[in-house]
């Protein structure tokens, strides 16, 4: 049988067979031998930037090193120089894979990874997503992401969904009339599989249980759904699992180095330690121990066309302390290092603190459709919201003394319903900002 997506792959100039092959070795050496494999992967990788990366050689101070723990830690900050003074010798904006980050964290840039490198990180997103059944070649996936809005962007992303056997649901409108379309989709496609953002795909199932309708019985083909880019809060899985019939999968990845985290079938968040190496470090730089919590430092092993050495993502997390070398695990993911938000007493709180607390009451009733909330000063926050009716004096009230005993008194809060709230340019909700 024609694989399609192995084939479009080829034809894109990405060795796809060789990455396939290099990652199942990986695969293969035992818990015994990874530390050594891991530990040679750093220093070939660290070694080649800093014989062939002028931006990252002179980001150390040197073209040397000796302790791992004493190089630069990167972050968003660094890159945003212009990439062709960011590319590796023999590296050239003509010869890799270029790709722009999202901006959710509200510090976009372009990227690139040299054509091995993006196989590999091909190769390890095929295998995860066959854990689950999914075969690209063959599986049907209904895509819930953004779309570019101009002429060629738009047909370049629909025909690289046709290559990628996938139908993509725009998500810049979610109203109900939009949703029922959907509905109409599932209804007469052999879908697969799901997969798109989180915030989206738990609307469309809060719009099926109002309809009292589970998705298996009317799309029998699907399998499974994979959550990506946003917080899946643990009721928003079991409402996805309830309305869809199906396994909830929780990915955490950044489209600059590859899946960082996936969930397995046992439910665990494997980390993923064969094309990346993952660090928990606090303020300092330095590792923390293991079940401590700490900033989510990434080394990409394999991209020589750029560095991702120590690099920043700006996400919080805690690794679990039954995690080995060759078999991390994600216990927590607690969100961005930049939705902090600071109170009047001093005390910093995760701003997805705030959103989970809210959450758990405003949603009682299945008015509220989605939210996000902003700090605006110091003691102030806005509320801004898409429901069916006005929230009620008493359900404002309650939100307000919910956020006191979790959080502190005296906070104001300003609520604004709107018809719809405002997204990335490609789709993303950001659950929680702090204009401070």
């Amino acid at each position: 049988m024609l694989k399609i997506f192995d084939l479009s792959l080829k034809l894109s100039g990405f060795p796809i067979e060789e990455g396939k092959k290099h990652f199942e070795e990986i695969l293969a050496i035992p818990e015994s031998d990874y530390e050594a494999f891991i530990d040679k992967k750093k220093t070939e990788i660290v070694n080649f930037h800093l014989q062939n990366n002028s931006f990252y050689r002179e980001l150390n101070g040197s073209d040397t090193f000796n302790n791992w723990n004493d190089l630069p830690v990167l972050n968003k900050k660094n890159l945003q120089k212009p990439l062709s003074e960011r590319l590796s010798k023999g590296y050239t904006e003509k010869n890799v894979f270029l790709n722009k980050t999202s901006g959710s964290s509200g510090e976009p840039f372009i990227f690139a990874k040299d054509k091995y490198a993006h196989s590999v990180t091909w190769a390890s997103i095929i295998y995860r997503f066959g854990w689950f059944g999914v075969d690209f070649n063959t599986s049907y996936q209904a895509r819930f992401y953004g779309i570019p809005k101009d002429f060629i962007g738009y047909r370049k992303e629909r025909l690289k969904d046709f290559l990628s056997k996938r139908y993509r649901f725009s998500i810049f409108d979610l109203s109900d009339e939009v949703l029922e379309g959907f509905l109409k989709h599932f209804k007469s496609k052999k879908f697969d599989y799901i997969n798109g953002y989180t915030s989206s795909i738990v609307l469309f199932a809060k719009f099926l249980k109002k309809k009292s309708i589970v998705l298996k019985d009317i799309c029998p083909t699907l399998k499974v759904c994979m959550v990506t880019s946003e917080m899946l809060f643990e009721e928003d899985k079991l409402l996805l699992e309830t309305q869809f019939g199906i396994p909830i999968v929780n990915e955490y990845g950044a489209s600059e180095l590859d899946l960082i985290a996936f969930q397995n079938p046992k439910g665990e968040w494997q980390v993923n330690a064969e094309t990346l190496f993952v660090e928990i470090l606090d303020e300092n730089n330095r590792p923390v121990p293991i079940g401590q919590e700490g900033r989510i430092v990434i080394t990409s092993l394999f991209n020589k066309a750029h560095p991702f050495i120590r690099y920043d993502i700006g996400d919080i997390g805690v690794l679990d302390e039954k995690s080995t070398l060759k078999k991390p695990i994600l216990k927590q993911l607690i969100g961005r290092t930049n939705d902090i938000a600071v109170l009047p007493s001093g005390k910093k709180s995760p701003g997805l603190t705030f959103y989970y607390v809210t959450k758990s009451i405003i949603e009682d009733d299945g008015n509220v459709k989605e939210f996000i909330i902003k700090q605006t000063k110091i003691d102030s926050f806005e509320i801004e919201y898409v429901s069916e009716n006005e929230l009620s004096e008493p359900q404002i009230k309650k939100i307000e003394e919910a956020i006191s005993l979790y959080l502190e008194p005296n906070l104001k809060f300003e609520f604004f319903r709107k018809a719809s709230l405002e997204r990335t340019n490609r789709g993303k909700l950001k659950q929680f900002k702090s204009i401070l």
